[in-house]
């Protein structure tokens, strides 16, 4: 089963270390975005993904598609147009200090895009599997309508869908983000967010939790996701993050899903973080991959919580950690104990 993801990678460029803007004198360069991280991920535990976007032909895009190929990526459906890659400035975080993100990606390839521009049948070409984020349609109306008429067609064709609500208040408005995306969230099967995003766009919050004290209870988010279910009652699943942020460099990082009859809590992992930017992405390709490949409830969650507490101690976007790795850590062992 082929697992497509749909949404934009943009140029990733950050201080070197842990520096702040106003102290750079050079940059790290590298690439990222939601749903291709979602894909670079599922592509290192073996699943036949494949990446949809729209790319300038000019040599930074032609750099971004040989790394994506190069992670095993499928990149034959990718659109060539328009006139430059979206680029994001990262400000990592440390201790008491948050990380930063400042945005230049207006007039993006991927932002000029339209439904016209997007032949489902060659996009969905062998698919079982669709994932976009809420990052997405954010880029712009002509970019909701060409994810509606994606996503649309994926449900008609029997192909499941997944989304990341993935809420940026830098891209958009509350009221423009609960409009769009609750026409889109009609053909989703597996939902993923957090409390903020499912605050933000649906209006509904987890009774009982404090994210700015640290405090979360997995039951409320138990029952956030049922709320989340009677609103769209064709979403099978609804997988929770639950961060509990001690500091930029420490959190504790688990994870509840959300089934018709069943809540699945996950164990907690204490993360000390090297770069947490992409965690919820390889979150979510963990839970696609460990639900697409037939685990069950439990099992899912565990995996993609492992998955992504691994993801958190590897520097970029992508999460390049094997199966191997994630099913070793999923039974216990978390010692970091040098493997010869």
């Amino acid at each position: 089963m082929k697992i497509i993801t749909f949404g934009e990678i943009m140029l990733r460029l950050q201080p070197f270390g842990y520096k702040r803007i106003m102290q750079a004198e050079a940059y790290e360069a590298v690439y990222g975005g939601g749903e291709a991280n979602v894909s670079v991920s599922l592509a290192q535990l073996g699943a036949d993904t494949a990446f949809f976007t729209r790319l300038p032909e000019n040599a930074i895009a032609d750099k971004c598609v040989k790394e994506l190929r190069g992670w095993g990526v499928d990149t034959s459906r990718i659109l060539r147009g328009g006139s430059r890659m979206g680029i994001y400035f990262c400000e990592k975080g440390e201790g008491v200090r948050a990380s930063n993100v400042i945005y230049d990606r207006a007039h993006s390839a991927i932002s000029e895009i339209t439904e016209n521009d997007i032949d489902c049948d060659k996009v969905l070409d062998g698919a079982g599997w669709l994932h976009f984020t809420g990052i997405t349609p954010a880029l712009g109306e002509n970019v909701a309508q060409a994810t509606l008429k994606l996503v649309k067609a994926a449900k008609a064709a029997g192909v499941t869908v997944s989304c990341d609500l993935n809420y940026r208040a830098k891209l958009w408005s509350r009221e423009q983000a609960k409009s769009t995306m609750s026409k889109l969230l009609e053909y989703v099967d597996v939902l993923i967010s957090n409390e903020e995003d499912c605050k933000d766009v649906l209006g509904l919050t987890a009774e009982g939790s404090d994210i700015t004290g640290g405090h979360l209870s997995a039951q409320a988010y138990g029952r956030l996701g049922g709320k989340v279910r009677e609103m769209f009652p064709d979403i099978k699943y609804v997988a929770f993050t639950l961060r509990e942020s001690i500091s930029a460099s420490v959190n504790n990082w688990s994870a509840v899903l959300v089934s018709k009859d069943k809540v699945f809590e996950s164990k907690k992992y204490r993360l000390e973080i090297v770069d947490r930017v992409g965690g919820g992405d390889s979150f979510g390709a963990g839970l696609i991959y460990a639900l697409s490949s037939g685990r069950n409830g439990q099992e899912a969650i565990e995996f993609a919580v492992a998955a992504s507490a691994l993801k958190h101690t590897v520097e970029g976007d992508f999460n390049v950690a094997s199966l191997k790795e994630i099913e070793k850590l999923m039974g216990g062992d978390a010692s970091g104990r040098v493997q010869r």
